[in-house]
């Protein structure tokens, strides 16, 4: 499963989800929702502009994680 650490990057970043939501140009809900790891998609420009605003890779913010070794 892919698991999204955007809350980690936001804090080292010492940036809020409203600064980041304006910068992005996504509202507060849909980056919550991507923050909280509720989200089930993200299009690729939404992420460039993550990427670009945060300062970071894509792979900062998203990681994959064996859901079979993660249980055990």
């Amino acid at each position: 499963m892919i698991v999204v650490n955007l809350d980690v990057v936001m804090a080292q970043r010492k940036i809020g989800l409203t600064e980041l939501a304006e910068k992005v140009d996504i509202t507060q809900a849909n980056l919550s929702i991507l923050k909280n790891n509720k989200a089930k998609a993200i299009r690729f420009s939404t992420l460039e502009a993550i990427c670009r605003a945060l300062e970071c890779q894509p792979g900062d913010i998203l990681e994959y994680v064996d859901e079979n070794q993660a249980h055990n």
